[in-house]
C-alpha cells in the first residue's frame, strides 16, 4: 500500500485515472497538466515539500509522479496546500472546488477553466479515494 505523498502514490493514482470511465467522459476536451505542491509539515512526517504531477490530455493520464520543483512549477495549473489539507481532500472531508474558493487550497492557473470541468476534478478526487493509502501521520 502506498504512502502519500510518494511516487508509488502518484503511480497508483495514474492507473486509477486512466482505468475510470467516468473520468475519461467528464476530461474528454481537458487538455492541461496539473502539479500538486504537497507542502512540507515535519510536526507530521511530512519533512520536504513534495511535487507531484499528472500529465493529463483529453481523458487519460500520460505520465507522471514525483517531480523536482522546477517541472512542478512548469506545469499549467498548480495547487498547492500543506500536507494536512491535501489528506482532508484525499479523505473527502474538504471539497477541492470549495477549497479553492476559500483559500485552503492555492491554485495558479485559469481558474474558471477548472470550475467548468468540476464533474472531470471531483472525478479524479473520487478516484483518489480508490487509491489505498498510508499517512505519514498515521504510521
Amino acid at each position: 500500500m502506498p504512502t502519500f505523498p510518494t511516487d508509488a502514490w502518484f503511480q497508483a493514482f495514474i492507473v486509477s485515472i486512466n482505468g475510470s470511465d467516468e473520468y475519461r467522459a467528464a476530461a474528454a476536451d481537458w487538455e492541461g497538466d496539473i502539479a500538486f505542491l504537497v507542502q512540507a509539515e515535519p510536526d507530521v512526517h511530512v519533512p520536504d515539500d513534495v511535487w507531484g504531477y499528472l500529465d493529463l490530455w483529453h481523458g487519460t493520464c500520460r505520465g507522471g509522479g514525483v517531480v523536482d520543483r522546477g517541472a512542478g512549477e512548469r506545469a499549467a495549473y498548480v495547487l498547492s496546500a500543506p500536507y494536512t489539507r491535501w489528506k482532508d481532500i484525499l479523505l473527502g472531508e474538504l471539497d477541492p472546488i470549495k477549497g479553492m474558493m476559500q483559500g485552503k487550497l492555492k491554485v495558479r492557473g485559469d481558474l474558471p477553466t477548472i470550475v467548468r470541468y468540476v464533474r472531470a476534478a471531483n472525478e479524479l478526487v473520487r478516484l483518489t479515494g480508490e487509491v489505498e493509502t498510508v499517512f505519514p501521520d498515521e504510521v
